[in-house]
């Protein structure tokens, strides 16, 4: 395969992975949002763990950002 159109796969491949795990990411989020909602009074550490998987999300974004650029 040609340096060219090799770079051109390899660049659509990870637009591609980019797509695939920011989808995966918004289903993820929306799924925290909600049970924070269902789970208002939910225990610290309950808290704790909601938290740290939505801020995870946010960082894994944060990095799809900083390889598509």
């Amino acid at each position: 395969m040609e340096p060219e159109k090799n770079e051109t796969v390899n660049i659509e491949v990870i637009r591609q992975l980019r797509h695939d795990i920011r989808n995966e990411l918004s289903g993820m989020i929306l799924c925290i949002e909600q049970l924070r909602y269902e789970l208002a009074n939910a225990p610290e550490d309950q808290q704790y763990y909601m938290k740290s998987i939505s801020e995870g999300c946010i960082h894994i974004d944060k990095f799809l950002d900083d390889i598509g650029s």
